[in-house]
């Protein structure tokens, strides 16, 4: 795996939260543990060094989802937190990896389900798969399909991952 393909899924985690941060932040406007996430995957995305920041980050993020009051804000800091997260990506051909790959957008489209916008944005699912790039699913395809989980989030990877290489 690559420096330029782990940026590629890190890049499309990180468009993905981006796309709800606010909504964890209208419900937790002192609470700068997600945005502090997305900061440090964006500063991998854009040519830093994969480092302890990413890591340190993520982990902070998927606390304060743990800690909020209720699940708009919840998915929004877990999306935060996977952004962060999918920098480490393992070459392994293991189908838990899909997750690295595709649960930031899975938490994210959870958002969007939870709270549609008064804006038309279409199908939640539909803006996440126009945010993949050809090296993201080629990285993506390198993995075996991950099978339906139980909760929604778990489903939705299993969505996106179907979506993705069909």
């Amino acid at each position: 795996m690559t420096t330029e393909e782990l940026r590629a899924v890190t890049a499309f985690a990180l468009a993905s939260a981006d796309l709800v941060l606010l909504m964890f932040e209208t419900h937790h406007p002192d609470d700068n543990r997600p945005r502090d996430a997305l900061v440090a995957a964006a500063a991998f995305v854009h040519g830093g060094k994969r480092s302890r920041a990413q890591r340190v980050t993520a982990t902070a993020a998927h606390r304060a989802g743990s800690e909020a009051t209720a699940p708009v804000p919840f998915h929004a800091a877990m999306a935060a937190g996977d952004a962060a997260a999918s920098a480490y990506l393992h070459p392994l051909a293991d189908a838990v990896q899909v997750n690295h790959i595709l649960r930031a957008s899975a938490h994210t489209i959870r958002v969007l389900e939870l709270c549609p916008s008064d804006e038309d944005i279409g199908d939640p699912i539909e803006r996440i798969v126009g945010l993949a790039t050809p090296r993201l699913i080629d990285v993506l395809s390198r993995y075996p399909r991950i099978d339906a989980g139980t909760n929604r989030v778990s489903q939705l990877v299993h969505e996106l991952d179907n979506r993705l290489r069909d």
